[in-house]
């Protein structure tokens, strides 16, 4: 019994996330979401609560695995490229993550959905690159905060909208050399963003 409500529950799990990936949390609705899990409905209800709850969860699931994947290191200037260079990888191979995001920042009501689980991740960032600012190994302005922000917006963009992408950089008839290309950028965008400097 406990392992079918496990596998309910994660059936439940990928089907919200490509649905709320698709169409947002405004745009999906607790039937479709059931109806792509192969399960009734009530049992989301039973399990997440209500649909505002089951993106949330949604949401730190898909952070706490992007900032297990891609930790920030800053002991270089080095390594904080790398961080925009990894970022943008993952982004890349998991683009429900960034419209997970968008999604939810088109529907910003000025509230951070579970800020209390969310938060340290983006607060631990920030601490590693005000000591690495401190230490003199990256800029130390724009601010730690800022300059995290930056990083991660330089690392997202290209997969948040791949169609702005697109007109910029022309179609990928090359998709493996476009990539590196476009991941190359990042890293340098980022190496010049963060270098401490004279």
């Amino acid at each position: 019994m406990v392992r079918d409500v496990e596998q309910t529950k994660r059936r439940l799990r990928e089907a919200a996330l490509a649905e709320f990936a698709e169409h947002g949390l405004h745009g999906t609705t607790v039937e479709r979401i059931a109806s792509r899990a192969g399960v009734n409905k009530e049992r989301l209800y039973s399990y997440f609560g209500d649909k505002t709850a089951l993106f949330t969860s949604i949401v730190v699931e898909e952070v706490d695995k992007v900032t297990a994947a891609v930790p920030l290191v800053a002991t270089s200037l080095d390594d904080v490229a790398e961080f925009a260079g990894r970022t943008f990888d993952y982004n890349q191979d998991h683009p429900d993550l960034t419209r997970l995001v968008l999604w939810e920042g088109l529907a910003d009501t000025g509230v951070v959905h579970d800020a209390a689980n969310r938060g340290p991740h983006y607060e631990d960032k920030v601490a590693v690159m005000a000591a690495a600012q401190r230490a003199g190994l990256v800029a130390d302005t724009p601010a730690a905060p800022h300059l995290v922000f930056l990083l991660l917006a330089l690392a997202g963009w290209w997969s948040a909208t791949p169609q702005i992408a697109r007109l910029f950089a022309g179609a990928d008839t090359d998709p493996e050399s476009e990539r590196a290309a476009r991941r190359a950028a990042v890293v340098e965008a980022a190496r010049r963003m963060a270098a401490p400097r004279p």
